[in-house]
C-alpha cells in the first residue's frame, strides 16, 4: 500500500502545528505504522525536536524517519520517503509559500489546527480554500482549546454553518503536550495516562480512519 501523506499547514502562526506533527507522528509510530516526519518550515522547530530525540531517546529517532527539505527538492524527496514509510507528516510554514501548495498538493489529507478565537478562524479559510483547489480533503481541528464555554461554542457554531470539516476530536490547552517534547518525546511516550494522551490518541485514530487505512 502506497504511503499516506499528512500536510499540517494553517496561514496563521501559534496554532501549533510543529506540536501536532511531532505527537501524531509518536501516535503513528507506537500503534505500529513506519512513520515519517518532514519539516519544511524555515523555523526548523521540528527538526529540533527531532534531534532532541535522537539524543535523548534513541539515536534512530525512536521509529521515526526525518527529512528536512524545501523548493523544488521538496517534491522529489516526498515521492523518495514514500518507498519506506507508511505514513508521512509535513509541518509547514505559516503562509502560503510556494512549498505549501506543494506538500499540500501531495497531501492524501490537510489537517488544520485552529485555536477557538475568530483570528484563527478567519486565518483558517485560505488554508482550506487551497486545499480545495488542490482537490485535496481538509480536516479543521481545534487546539489549544480551553474548558468548553461560550466563546468555544460559538466558534463551532461559525465552522459548521461555514461548512468546514471539522475534526470530532478536540485537543485541549494541556502544557504535558508541551512538556513531552522538551524530552524528545511524545505525550504518549511521557505520560501515558494524561488526559492529553486520550485526545492525542483519538485524533491519531480518527485521522486513520478518515485515510481508510
Amino acid at each position: 500500500m502506497a504511503a499516506k501523506t499528512i500536510t499540517i499547514a494553517q496561514q496563521k502562526g501559534g496554532a501549533g502545528k510543529t506540536t501536532i506533527a511531532a505527537q501524531l507522528g509518536v501516535a503513528f509510530a507506537l500503534s505500529g505504522h513506519r512513520v515519517g516526519l518532514v519539516d519544511i518550515d524555515p523555523q526548523g522547530s521540528l527538526a529540533m525536536w527531532h534531534s532532541v530525540r535522537r539524543q535523548l531517546v534513541d539515536e534512530a529517532g525512536g521509529g521515526i524517519v526525518f527529512l528536512q527539505a524545501s523548493g523544488w527538492r521538496l517534491s522529489t524527496e516526498l515521492d523518495r520517503m514514500k518507498r519506506d514509510v507508511d505514513l508521512i507528516l509535513v509541518d509547514s510554514p505559516p503562509h502560503a509559500e510556494t512549498d505549501v501548495r506543494i506538500a499540500v498538493r501531495g497531501g492524501d489529507l490537510i489537517l488544520v489546527p485552529m485555536q477557538p478565537t475568530p483570528l484563527d478562524l478567519w486565518a483558517t479559510q485560505p488554508t482550506l480554500d487551497m486545499a480545495r483547489k488542490e482537490k485535496t480533503p481538509a480536516l479543521v481541528v481545534f487546539n489549544r482549546t480551553p474548558a468548553r464555554g461560550k466563546l468555544v461554542d460559538a466558534v463551532r457554531q461559525k465552522i459548521l454553518q461555514a461548512e468546514m470539516p471539522v475534526a470530532d476530536t478536540v485537543l485541549g490547552n494541556r502544557v504535558a503536550f508541551a512538556a513531552s517534547l522538551m524530552e524528545g518525546k511524545g505525550v504518549l511516550e511521557s505520560n501515558p495516562r494524561h488526559t492529553a494522551t486520550r485526545e492525542i490518541k483519538a485524533l491519531a485514530a480518527e485521522i486513520i480512519a478518515k485515510l481508510g487505512l
